[in-house]
């Protein structure tokens, strides 16, 4: 074996080594995850602000089976003709090479350098962000403005704990469901992680997009203290503004980062994190911050709230976009949103 068979060789187990480290690490959550939920399901013991009394019923069991089926499945068969599309059309990809950006990279070499070489970067970049944002930019809009009219007109304590009582199943199923197609390349595979899973990651594609939806997950436990803590200290008739300063912002930036840096930003800017090509740009920076400074003082001049309201909501533009930039990859959604809800904490010490 030649010295650069062999240095190719070493590099794949290494990247093989980091997603089965990641794998391992996700599955001892879910387990752990599950345990609490059975636990509480099995003994029907209330968890305080966690959920009250839970029950697994014919409803929720559809509801979580339609729910993997349209949002897991149909809507990710969506994106995935749309990604496909644009690897064959708009970069130029033979049927093989879609068919292994597609698959889960870890059972058959996947060589990122000779498509960089072939093929524009910024094209790959574009149909990448396009398959990723185009699948959760529409979800995540529909399920904040929903989450945000719901919390404005029921400002509740719990507001900022997303109703675990109905997300906890969803969470333990969603989270099995993508740890039994990590490895896969079959059809079901492809429609779940298929779009999001990045070209340019390479090998760690997949590795990536767990870890992002697994720290997702535990985020909703983080904010459980935290929005008992938020929920004493403030009054109710903040209760919306807050969840759209916490979710909504961080959302904004990451989502205008990406697409902004995609489509107009020269990647120069080297991170670290999960992933073959670790680079942002300066525009896509700038379109963070943007993004979430407009979100938050939208927030806070339509809520008639006062003016340290704008200093709160330019100080998270601030941390989002620091922490967009600086947390390595796949951690960035658990970092900011928890630094978002971190700092409006300490500005209800200091203002109520």
């Amino acid at each position: 074996m030649g010295d650069t068979a062999l240095a190719a060789s070493l590099t794949v187990d290494t990247r093989r080594r980091t997603a089965d480290r990641v794998f391992y690490g996700c599955l001892a959550y879910s387990v752990a995850l599950t345990l609490v939920w059975l636990y509480f399901v099995l003994t029907q013991r209330s968890a305080g602000a966690l959920f009250g009394h839970y029950n697994v019923d014919r409803d929720s069991l559809i509801r979580v089976v339609v729910g993997f089926l349209f949002f897991s499945i149909l809507w990710g068969a969506i994106w995935y003709g749309v990604k496909t599309l644009l690897l064959r059309k708009l970069v130029g990809f033979t049927r093989e090479e879609t068919r292994l950006s597609f698959s889960s990279r870890m059972r058959e070499p996947f060589a990122l350098e000779p498509l960089l070489a072939r093929y524009s970067e910024r094209r790959i970049r574009i149909a990448d962000m396009i398959g990723r944002r185009g699948r959760f930019i529409t979800l995540g809009a529909a399920g904040f403005y929903y989450l945000y009219g719901r919390i404005a007109a029921e400002p509740t304590p719990a507001f900022l704990s997303l109703a675990l009582q109905d997300s906890l199943f969803d969470a333990v199923v969603f989270n099995w469901a993508g740890l039994a197609l990590y490895y896969s390349s079959g059809f079901l595979a492809r429609m779940f992680w298929g779009p999001q899973s990045r070209v340019m990651d390479g090998g760690l594609a997949r590795a990536n997009c767990l870890l992002i939806t697994t720290l997702w997950s535990l985020f909703k436990f983080v904010m459980v203290p935290i929005g008992v803590l938020l929920a004493a200290r403030f009054p109710p008739t903040t209760f919306a503004a807050l969840f759209a300063l916490i979710w909504g912002s961080y959302m904004a930036a990451d989502a205008l980062s990406e697409v902004v840096g995609s489509l107009f930003g020269r990647q120069k800017i080297k991170v670290w994190g999960l992933g073959d090509v670790n680079r942002k740009s300066v525009a896509g920076t700038w379109a963070a911050f943007l993004g979430a400074l407009g979100l938050g003082v939208a927030v806070v001049v339509s809520s008639g709230l006062p003016a340290s309201w704008l200093v709160l909501a330019f100080v998270i533009a601030v941390s989002n976009t620091l922490l967009e930039l600086v947390s390595p990859r796949g951690t960035d959604d658990f970092t900011m949103a928890t630094a978002n809800a971190l700092i409006c904490l300490a500005f209800g010490f200091l203002v109520y």
